[in-house]
């Protein structure tokens, strides 16, 4: 990688050296200055991780080391280029001539110089997320798939099960059968699709994402001379962010240390929350038992938090099963305990959260400053509604916000022509949902309902009556029938909705289980409504392209209530954090019950968000409704029950 441009700089020989003990707290220096040889840094929430990784590179480059002997591998681009920008202010220009990227971008670099070993050309083409799909939409239907009348996965759920199966090490069929149970009777079509998927790369020279890494670990695996070439030319590699690393990335930093073990890695697998996306606890767990003779250096000084807080979040992670110990303190104090918070409802939980906020925002708190995180991104449903009620102005991370989701715009559709049959934008939407129907049919349709004045009539019309879809059409009359006699009861009347929409929703969506929640949460909403132009009125209220403004615009951040999934908030801090939802049966979530791993990473993603708050957290955990449409364990957390007894929260029911 080029160096980057800095300042004029004294010459190396003309500097002070770096005084790293009165820059550094007792376990960083350790961490720094270790040499040679295999190292873990257990890296606790908030306790400088990127400050040790930076000091490290800065030092060997001032003891000698050759830059390009260097390697430090992050998760992101930007992640690598601040490290040695900040490793060049330190020291100087040098820091900048290791090569500091992803997995990623070394395996494109490795395979454009030695892929030729594996039937590569140098010039091969990296295909992005939709190239890779449009492959497999090409090969599903060059292999009949395409017509089949059972259903076949589409080429995004293709690709979906493929870089799983990669990234995981387990089988397609695993995959299939343990996330894509629908697709259990074409198990032998999609392995057929797959392996026609990488003939046709290959012969074609093409490598998706994941061929950057599969294909560098076969070509260090199957050419030793060119792995003990690397190895000798790589001789002090750094990994950021170890604990998110897969079973391939691990591989790699195996192989490439073969020849002489110089290996830092530095994680937290208290923060291993990523399995989902391949990542493997097992990694830096069993990091010592890979590199015999490994040092292990524990950073416990946290700068984010208050004590108060990391009582908590140590009290959280004391009941792991398995785990590296470590006590995180801070010279921070906060004179509040962490806040638990136990509402009647999903509402009164929201109603809470804006009250709370609007306090925060009396005492002069910014709403940048602020963040709601939740398990899974439809748990913040009713929050969206309240907030937009109340005028307060926010961004998602992680999902979809609530009324922009595709499944509940169906659905609004729907309920708007119940409304207004003469709604032409949500019948396009709406006739578009029928197999066979397709933008001229549609428009045929609203034609002679709109335009010519047949309302709801012109789905049975005479010359509509002996379609493929008639049957459907006249489904679709009858359900407006019934919403129209259900009259002020608009419950009953989208529950209706939702029982017309639900074969739809399952055809119109592979993910249809992911989304199901989403259903639950209109239906608990509507609940509350008297009226179905105001139920309309309140979830259109704030317009998509508000929502969507740059958040890099000046300033904005400070404007905004930021609402996030943990998943999407590992890495970032607020000053406040309220962590909603916080019942069994969402975190830790329903579908985690089954294996005591699963619970274990649940219980990691509870002390992830109990750590990103500086001065206040706010636990709640509300009580949750049960009917036909909606089920849950729906007690506290079980992780709450773990630290009740320990005095570590103020709390208050109702």
């Amino acid at each position: 990688m080029a160096p980057r441009k800095t300042q004029a700089q004294p010459k190396p020989e003309e500097r002070q050296p770096i005084d790293y003990k009165a820059l550094l707290n007792e376990a960083q220096l350790k961490a720094v200055m270790h040499r040679d040889g295999p190292h873990l840094v257990i890296a606790g929430a908030g306790t400088g991780k990127t400050r040790t990784l930076v000091y490290r590179l800065a030092y060997l480059v001032e003891h000698g080391i050759p830059p390009h002997s260097i390697l430090l591998l992050t998760f992101t681009r930007k992640a690598a280029q601040e490290m040695m920008h900040r490793a060049s202010e330190i020291l100087d220009e040098r820091c900048g001539n290791v090569f500091g990227g992803t997995f990623h971008s070394f395996g494109n670099m490795i395979l454009r110089r030695y892929g030729s070993h594996l039937g590569y050309a140098p010039s091969f083409t990296i295909l992005d997320r939709s190239d890779a799909e449009e492959i497999l939409g090409l090969l599903r239907t060059e292999m009949g798939y395409q017509s089949l009348k059972t259903q076949f996965p589409r080429k995004e759920a293709l690709m979906t099960i493929a870089s799983r199966s990669v990234n995981t090490g387990k089988s397609i069929a695993q995959i299939v059968k343990e996330e894509y149970t629908q697709f259990a009777p074409q198990i032998d079509g999609i392995f057929k699709v797959s392996e026609e998927y990488a003939r046709y790369k290959l012969d074609r020279s093409l490598m998706d994402y994941d061929d950057l890494l599969v294909n560098l670990t076969r070509l260090l695996r199957e050419q030793e001379h060119l792995r003990v070439r690397l190895s000798e030319t790589y001789r002090y590699i750094m990994v950021d962010e170890y604990q998110d690393t897969n079973r391939i990335q691990a591989e790699i930093v195996r192989l490439l240390a073969s020849k002489h073990g110089n290996v830092m890695v530095v994680g937290d697998d208290s923060q291993s929350i990523y399995s989902f996306r391949g990542a493997d606890f097992r990694n830096i767990m069993d990091f010592p038992k890979l590199f015999p003779g490994c040092a292990v250096t524990t950073l416990e000084q946290n700068y984010r938090s208050g004590q108060a807080i990391l009582s908590l979040t140590n009290a959280i992670i004391a009941h792991a099963r398995e785990k590296y110990s470590k006590h995180l303190f801070s010279d921070i104090e906060t004179s509040a305990k962490p806040f638990y918070f136990r509402p009647k409802s999903e509402n009164h939980q929201a109603r809470f959260v804006c009250r709370e906020i609007a306090g925060l925002l009396r005492q002069g708190a910014k709403l940048g400053d602020i963040a709601v995180l939740f398990r899974s991104g439809w748990h913040s449903n009713d929050l969206e509604v309240e907030l937009s009620a109340h005028g307060i102005p926010f961004v998602k991370h992680g999902g979809i916000k609530f009324v922009e989701a595709s499944h509940i715009k169906d659905v609004l559709a729907l309920l708007r022509i119940s409304l207004n049959p003469m709604d032409s934008v949500a019948w396009h939407r709406v006739l578009k949902l029928i197999p066979g129907i397709g933008g001229v049919t549609a428009a045929r349709i609203v034609k002679m309902g709109v335009d010519e004045g047949l309302g709801y009539n012109a789905l049975v019309a005479k010359d509509l009556s002996k379609k493929k879809y008639t049957g459907q059409l006249q489904g679709l009359y009858d359900l407006l029938a019934d919403v129209r006699a259900f009259g002020a009861d608009l419950s009953a009347a989208v529950g209706k909705v939702l029982e017309f929409y639900k074969p739809y929703f399952k055809e119109q969506y592979e993910d249809h289980k992911d989304r199901a929640n989403d259903l639950v949460s209109l239906f608990h909403i509507a609940e509350r409504y008297a009226s179905l132009d105001r139920l309309l009125s309140d979830l259109t209220l704030e317009s998509p392209e508000k929502s969507g403004l740059d958040e890099s615009a000046e300033g904005l951040r400070d404007k905004r209530l930021v609402l996030s999934t943990i998943h999407s908030a590992k890495g970032l801090e607020w000053d406040t954090v309220f962590l909603i939802h916080l019942v069994d049966g969402c975190l830790p979530s329903s579908y985690s019950m089954v294996r005591e791993e699963s619970i274990e990473e649940e219980r990691r993603l509870f002390y992830v968000a109990a750590t990103r708050a500086k001065r206040g957290l706010y636990l709640v955990a509300p009580m949750l409704q049960g009917n036909n449409y909606y089920s849950s364990f729906g007690g506290p957390s079980r992780f709450l029950y773990e630290i009740k007894d320990l005095g570590r929260l103020t709390r208050r029911v109702t």
